[in-house]
């Protein structure tokens, strides 16, 4: 396997300097993540604790919580990582055993423009789920999590 394979990577440019990238990709993860991503029922909110160690987890209007993963570098406004626990059936995993780790770059293109690199590493420790993640994340459908956190960006830019 090459190194490529073992580590997938998509780009998206957005008109932003990289610290409101950041910001919006760590504050306003509601506002992009696709619905069918979530998986607690009427979500509140999504949340990135901004520390090593800090929980990324959906909060439902009724209080429950879904831990979607543990943030594992933070450095803004350049990079973070973070767990990816994505489990059989595309439900969340109990815990980090057996997660993979999404770095997130955020560099300069530009005086108002960040190229932000998702690189999905790891993603043999999902075991037999790894080749669909591996198809998902090289052909993303559309309204995909990188497209919707473009489109956002783009929002948030445009608003006076």
């Amino acid at each position: 396997m090459s190194a490529e394979e073992a580590a997938p990577r998509v780009s998206v440019t957005v008109p932003a300097p990289a610290a409101e990238a950041f910001r919006i990709f760590t504050e306003r993860q509601l506002e992009w993540q696709p619905p069918g991503h979530l998986t607690v029922s009427d979500p509140e909110s999504v949340i990135m604790e901004p520390r090593v160690g800090g929980r990324l987890y959906e909060r439902g209007a009724d209080g429950a919580e879904v831990t979607r993963g543990t943030v594992t570098e933070w450095d803004p406004p350049r990079r973070l990582a973070h767990t990816w626990r994505i489990g059989p059936g595309w439900r969340p995993a109990p815990d980090d055993a057996n997660a993979s780790v999404i770095v997130v770059e955020f560099n300069p293109a530009g005086p108002a423009s960040t190229e932000v690199v998702f690189t999905y590493t790891y993603l043999e420790r999902h075991g037999e789920m790894a080749s669909a993640l591996r198809a998902a994340i090289a052909s993303p459908g559309p309204g995909g999590a990188v497209e919707r956190y473009a489109e956002a960006v783009n929002r948030r830019v445009a608003r006076p």
